[in-house]
């Protein structure tokens, strides 16, 4: 009788970390950052039909990156269970930090479960307040980890690279045309060692968080309003 193979517990989830994190890297970068009336977001993404940015509840929005059919059952599990338990108690125990704190459970029972492959998935769930400083951010990554963010968050593709540039050109309170026209900006100067892009209009997926639109906050720019926002100011 043959020897089983033996691998250890920590080189196994050391493996899955690593199928995770190469999934990850291979999407286009988000960039999720507050402004000066809410929390702005900023997707490389070509197609009209597959969203990486949508609104999850009143002032609740969700950004991912990885895998679309993974991160679109998480979408539509945060949809239901904010739903549900506006439904059961009140709208306002709908949080960000509750949707967040549910996909942290359902992320990391998947990473630590023997008979499935790791999602391949990274997450931002917000919610905008009455002031900005209600304003909370919390990114997830693809073992169930939960952090909140402050000012800015980048994911997916050269995220390291677009943190570094966000770092050295972010303030806070910006306008909504500068924050958009910064986060286009460092999206097309993070590459992987090529020349610097001028991303276009049909190249973007921009939404909002705007504490300004009452109970629906969540709002998204196409057409001609996405190039005016676009546009250097004279």
């Amino acid at each position: 009788m043959s020897t089983p193979f033996y691998v250890s517990p920590e080189q196994i989830m050391k493996d899955r970390a690593e199928f995770a994190r190469k999934g990850i890297a291979r999407g286009r970068s988000n960039v999720v950052l507050q402004y000066t009336d809410g929390i702005l977001f900023v997707a490389e993404n070509t197609s009209r039909a597959l969203h990486k940015i949508s609104e999850v509840y009143d002032r609740i929005a969700f950004a991912a990156v990885g895998r679309y059919n993974e991160f679109e059952n998480l979408r539509v599990a945060g949809v239901r269970l904010a739903d549900l338990t506006g439904y059961t108690y009140d709208r306002r125990d709908v949080t960000a930090r509750t949707i967040a704190n549910a996909y942290a459970q359902t992320l990391g029972a998947i990473f630590s479960g023997a008979t499935e492959k790791p999602y391949e998935v990274e997450i931002v769930v917000a919610e905008v307040g009455d002031t900005p400083e209600g304003d909370s951010m919390y990114r997830l990554t693809y073992d169930g980890s939960v952090g909140e963010e402050h000012g800015y968050v980048a994911m997916g593709g050269q995220a390291e690279q677009i943190t570094t540039l966000l770092k050295d050109r972010y303030t806070e309170n910006l306008p909504l045309g500068e924050a958009l026209r910064l986060a286009v900006d460092v999206l097309g100067r993070a590459t992987d060692g090529s020349e610097p892009r001028a991303l276009t209009p049909d190249q973007l997926e921009v939404a909002a968080l705007d504490r300004n639109r009452g109970r629906r906050a969540f709002r998204r720019f196409v057409g001609a309003q996405l190039d005016e926002l676009l546009r250097p100011p004279s």
